[in-house]
């Protein structure tokens, strides 16, 4: 069985909290790989302005191209809408039946994973790779009940938190504020050269 890490997100832009997370996840839960799969289109934020996909994948692509067990997958990105976490799930376990799979999520997450659509389906196709994040305390008592199976279902991941934000990255670009040590030199690099989050 191979055994693969599964980071979804928007990546508007890909920081360093995505690639310690997967970073952490590849080293303790001896995974083969850890894919990250930029989404299309985001059902938790319709109505939000989101940077088109071909930057979001390209991005994504420039800031992992220096780790080879980080590969990037274009499925969430290209398939039609409505993406979820849960058919995503269905969909890799149909292509790749011989895998284990591991969510990779930060604990900001976990606290509202009982939000997900099918919570329990998702529990189904996988286990939970989980970084505490600070501040993100978790009400097992409101999770217990919404989610019988989640606990055993957790491994929990150790090391230093990163308490940062693509949204709080977006806006401090727009305010002109310096990229330096949040994102990959080749992220800025592709920011700077298209014009991305008003920096011109």
């Amino acid at each position: 069985m191979q055994r693969i890490g599964l980071l979804g997100g928007t990546f508007d832009p890909p920081h360093i909290g995505h690639l310690w997370l997967g970073e952490t996840a590849h080293d303790q839960l001896n995974l083969d790989e850890v894919w990250f799969l930029p989404v299309g289109d985001p059902p938790h934020k319709a109505g939000r302005k989101i940077t088109a996909v071909s930057h979001r994948l390209q991005m994504t692509q420039l800031a992992i191209q220096n780790r080879p067990h980080f590969v990037i997958k274009e499925i969430d990105a290209k398939r039609e809408p409505p993406h979820s976490t849960i058919s995503l799930l269905k969909l890799l376990t149909e292509q790749h039946p011989n895998t284990e799979f591991w969510l990779l999520i930060g604990g900001d997450s976990l606290r509202d994973f009982h939000k997900w659509i099918e919570p329990d389906g998702i529990l189904d196709y996988c286990r939970i790779g989980a970084l505490p994040r600070p501040g993100s305390d978790i009400d097992w008592e409101i999770l217990d009940t919404a989610v019988p199976q989640l606990k055993s279902k957790v491994d929990w991941l150790a090391g230093p938190t990163v308490d940062i934000s693509s949204t709080e990255i977006r806006t401090w670009a727009e305010s002109k504020g310096s990229l330096f040590y949040l994102l990959p030199p080749s992220v800025i690099d592709y920011i700077e050269t298209n014009t991305l989050y008003s920096i011109h």
